[in-house]
């Protein structure tokens, strides 16, 4: 005699969806940041490069010139 069994009932969920790989928009987006980083960064050091020639020329004006041991180069 046989026993007469409940059949096995298995739900299956929906798969996730497959994440796709590195793409080239993301490669893009990595160099376009790379590029306002390096933007900043010049845009920062002609400001501060600017600045410290404005000083520079500002305290060469201001003074005097009568000592002649020192040579300036005027760079």
């Amino acid at each position: 005699m046989m026993l007469q069994q409940e059949p096995i009932i298995v739900e299956v969920a929906k798969q996730p969806t497959i994440t796709p790989d590195i793409s080239i928009n993301v490669v893009l987006g990595m160099f376009q940041m790379a590029g306002a980083f390096l933007l900043a960064a010049a845009i920062g050091s002609l400001v501060v490069g600017a600045i410290l020639v404005w000083i520079r020329k500002r305290r060469d004006a201001s003074t005097p010139t009568t000592d002649t041991s020192h040579v300036r180069l005027r760079i």
